[in-house]
């Protein structure tokens, strides 16, 4: 693809280096961005900058947040007593958009995968740790992704979990095996949530 300006091609290059995004598609952006008013282009550029350099990761469950702790585990309202285990913040996202949990979480930012090289160290798990020594969770729900990566986290964590007095549930086979939380239906995941079963089920293949 030949364009009139160098500008223009680095501009393409940019847009077209993010998921998802081919050439054409980025080059309809960057005409889209010369034919917007100056001003608002730079709001939008100012939004990404300033987003980028200012996010934070909660010091609590690790979930991206504006301030040091999460909106989610400020809330009094929340039940702190149930923690939701999930991959990353997307799949938060994709949970709260059901409205139909109102406990709290915990990112472990990946998955167990010796394959590619992640042991249990890279993952969030001694924070986890740390937050059941307090003694305040009663619950740990495993939603994680049904996948080799997932069971094998999932059969990770139980052995660390049950060395507490806590109940250890997943999310039911509502979602087929090899599918992503983020790509599921809102009321399908909601069921998910809600039919929860004790892990020992899940080990056994019951829903």
């Amino acid at each position: 693809m030949e364009f009139p300006s160098l500008l223009i091609q680095d501009a393409v290059n940019a847009f077209a280096s993010l998921p998802g995004i081919g050439k054409k598609t980025a080059l309809r952006m960057v005409i889209h961005f010369l034919q917007t008013e100056p001003s608002k282009v730079e709001q939008f550029a100012e939004a990404i900058v300033k987003m980028r350099k200012e996010i934070k990761h909660c010091k609590v469950c690790h979930n991206i947040a504006d301030t040091d702790v999460c909106s989610i585990c400020a809330n009094p309202r929340r039940d702190h007593g149930i923690v939701c285990i999930v991959e990353n913040f997307r799949d938060i996202i994709s949970i709260e958009n059901t409205r139909h949990f109102q406990g709290v979480y915990h990112v472990l930012e990946g998955l167990i995968s010796p394959i590619d090289g992640v042991g249990p160290e890279k993952l969030n798990i001694a924070s986890l740790e740390d937050r059941l020594l307090q003694g305040n969770v009663q619950e740990v729900i495993m939603a994680l992704n049904p996948t080799i990566d997932g069971d094998t986290t999932i059969f990770y964590l139980s052995k660390i979990i049950g060395k507490y007095p806590i109940k250890i549930t997943t999310i039911a086979r509502g979602i087929a095996f090899g599918g992503e939380l983020e790509f599921v239906d809102d009321i399908t995941l909601a069921r998910s949530i809600a039919a929860r079963l004790p892990y020992e089920k899940y080990l056994n293949g019951n829903s």
